[in-house]
This record gives structure tokens, C-alpha cells and sequence, in this order.
């Protein structure tokens, strides 16, 4: 490939984006590519998909409208557009533009599980995900990303032994998940049977759990998700201070000064380890500076989910919900 032709400077930009999470090089490629060619939307997806990262939200926001311009009907586009609108909470703008690309593209599953996905945030709204999620056949999900929803939506709904039975019936020993992490079943199972306050039978599937947890690491070990997910099923098993130390190695791994779209979810998970470990004040700290920025967390998520319930009768727990919440 010719070094001055913009499609070279294109595919090294995205060397240096996904390879080196080098982005002042890909975005310096990026645009001698977008100079290059004017009408090529993947410039411009790429130049505002490195901006969200960086903290630059209205310059992300315009280069990203920019590309979906160019490329109306192209539902990856779109899809980047939803999410980056989805974390800086400007849902009736992402339902907009989700209702166009599934009009563009009526099959997708991943726009219509992203429309369920955003009406709990939005609205604590869990029947259009469970819609989604009930009418895909489990049969079409070897890598587990349908049971993992459909057991999620479950435990949000409160309905642990539905969610039991879903997580039964998948035969594989981890799922695919929103994150880089794949889940171990048994997590999902021992943190079910916490939330009934079955100890006896959560025990032996979260130190399973454990044990599939210290594999994945060792796979990856610079992944974030892989250390906040560890810390997580260490915090179910008591192990207070290396749960804690799992968590701000997670956040440390990706902080929301490198990463503005995904160092939010490593900051909300040390906070839900300092929520299971009794650690309330530093818990309640990051929740209201999660709140602050753009991420996925939500006044309606912070109601459902279970995985608060150790907050909720704490005085600070309303507070939040009536600072964060839809003005009267």
C-alpha cells in the first residue's frame, strides 16, 4: 500500500487506536485520512470515537453526526452515535436515532437489545429488553450473551428463581457479557443465592467462580474488567481488602482520565465492591461523582438493581435519588 494514500493513513490509524491506545498518533492519521477523503464516514467515526474517550463530548457528538450524515444507513455508525448519546444521557435523541437504524436494518439484534438496554436506564422500563431477550431461542447463543441478558433483566425484576433456571440451562462455563469479561455461570449463580440468602448454596459456586476468575486473569492480566469482575466475587466471599485492591487495580488499568466512555463502568464497580464490603462513605463518594459525569449509570438503575441493596437504607441512598433524580 502507497504511504501518502489516505486509505494507508485510515488503516494505521486504527493500528494505533485498537493496538497501541496511542491517540494522539491515530487521531493525527485520522485526519491527514479524512482530509484525504472527505465523504469516507469511517474518518469521521474513528476521529470521534477516539474524542469520546478523551472527554471531548461535543466534538465526538458532531464528528459522529458528521459520519452517520455520510452514511445514513450504515448501523454500526448509528449504533457508536446511540452510545455515546446513551452515556452523556440524552436518551430521547439515542431513541431517535435507535428507532432509525432499526427501521434501516429491521434484523439487528444488537439495535433492538440496545433500545431494551436503554429503556432501563432510562426508565427502569425492563419489557422491552425482556421482549428482546425472550424471543431469541437459547439454542442461538453458544457464547451465552442472550442467557446473560435474560438472567440480568430476571434479577433485576427481583425474579431469582426464573433466573436460576435460565443460567441452568446454558451448558457453557462462562458468558459473553457487555464487557471484556466473560462471566463465570457460577457467579451469577452463587450472587443469586446470596440475593435469596442462600449462603450454604453460594458458597461452593462462588469459590468455583473464583477459581475461573484467576484463569481469565491469567489470560489477560492488563484487562480492567477481568480485575473488577475478580473483585467482585472476591467481595461475595468476604475477602474484603483483596476485593478492594482488585478494584483500583481495575481503575488503575483504565481511569476515566484515559478512557472517559469505558474508565466510568471501572469506577462503578470499585464502588459496588465498597457497597458489598460495608466501605459506604467511599461507595456513596463515587456514586455521586458517577452521577457527575457521563456514564451508564441512572436514577432508574440505582432503584432497580440489586446490586445496591446494601445502600439503600442509608440516608445518602434517597439524597442521591432526589439529586440526580427528574425535577418535580
Amino acid at each position: 500500500m502507497q504511504p501518502d494514500l489516505p486509505e494507508g493513513h485510515l488503516a494505521l490509524g486504527f493500528s494505533y487506536y485498537y493496538g497501541d491506545r496511542d491517540y494522539e498518533r491515530a487521531l493525527a492519521e485520522f485526519d491527514i485520512a479524512r482530509r484525504g477523503l472527505p465523504n469516507e464516514s469511517q474518518a469521521y467515526l474513528a476521529i470521534g470515537a477516539i474524542q469520546r474517550r478523551q472527554g471531548k463530548w461535543a466534538e465526538s457528538n458532531a464528528n459522529l453526526e458528521k459520519a452517520a450524515t455520510l452514511d445514513p444507513k450504515n448501523t454500526n455508525v448509528l449504533g457508536q452515535l446511540c452510545f455515546s448519546y446513551i452515556a452523556q444521557r440524552n436518551f430521547e435523541t439515542a431513541d431517535n436515532l435507535l428507532d432509525r437504524s432499526i427501521a434501516a436494518a429491521p434484523q439487528a439484534f444488537q439495535l433492538r437489545a440496545l433500545k431494551g438496554f436503554m429503556a432501563v436506564l432510562w426508565k427502569g422500563d425492563l419489557g422491552a429488553a425482556e421482549k428482546v431477550f425472550s424471543s431469541t431461542p437459547t439454542e442461538n447463543d453458544p457464547e451465552g450473551l442472550i442467557t446473560w441478558g435474560r438472567a440480568w433483566i430476571l434479577t433485576l425484576e427481583r425474579k431469582f428463581p426464573e433466573a436460576l433456571q435460565v443460567l441452568e440451562r446454558f451448558r457453557g462455563e462462562t458468558m459473553f457479557t457487555t464487557t471484556t469479561a466473560p462471566a463465570p455461570k457460577a457467579f451469577l449463580q452463587g450472587l443469586i443465592h446470596l440475593l435469596q440468602g442462600d449462603k450454604t448454596k453460594a458458597q461452593p459456586e462462588l469459590e468455583h467462580a473464583r477459581l475461573i476468575s484467576e484463569k481469565l486473569l491469567r489470560e489477560a492480566p492488563e484487562d480492567s474488567a477481568r480485575h473488577a469482575q475478580h473483585g467482585l466475587i472476591l467481595a461475595t466471599l468476604g475477602q474484603k481488602q483483596e476485593a478492594i485492591a482488585e478494584g483500583k487495580r481495575a481503575v488503575e488499568l483504565l481511569p476515566e482520565s484515559r478512557d472517559a466512555l469505558d474508565g466510568p463502568q471501572a469506577t462503578a464497580n470499585l464502588a459496588q465492591i465498597y457497597a458489598w464490603t460495608g466501605e459506604f462513605d467511599e461507595a456513596f463518594r463515587l456514586l455521586d461523582h458517577l452521577f457527575a459525569v457521563p456514564s451508564n449509570l441512572t436514577v432508574p438503575m440505582l432503584k432497580l438493581d440489586p446490586a445496591w441493596d446494601p445502600l439503600r437504607q442509608d440516608p445518602r441512598f434517597q439524597a442521591l435519588i432526589d439529586k440526580y433524580g427528574p425535577k418535580r
